[in-house]
C-alpha cells in the first residue's frame, strides 16, 4: 500500500482508505483483531446499507 489515511477512529473500531499501488482505492473498517476489506463499489454500497439501518431507529 503506497498510502494509507485514516477516515474515523474510536477506542475499539477504525475505518482507513488506502491508495493501492495499481492506484486502486480500497477502505478497511477494522473491529478489534478483525479486518474488512472493501473496494471502491463495494464500500459505497456498503454505506448506503449503514444509511439505511441510521435511518431505522
Amino acid at each position: 500500500m503506497d498510502e494509507i489515511e485514516i477516515l474515523a477512529e474510536t477506542e475499539n473500531f477504525s475505518v482507513w482508505r488506502a491508495k493501492e499501488p495499481d492506484g486502486e482505492i480500497t477502505y478497511h473498517l477494522e473491529f478489534g483483531s478483525v479486518t474488512i476489506h472493501f473496494f471502491k463499489e463495494e464500500w459505497e454500497e456498503f454505506l448506503k446499507l449503514m444509511g439505511q439501518v441510521a435511518s431505522s431507529k
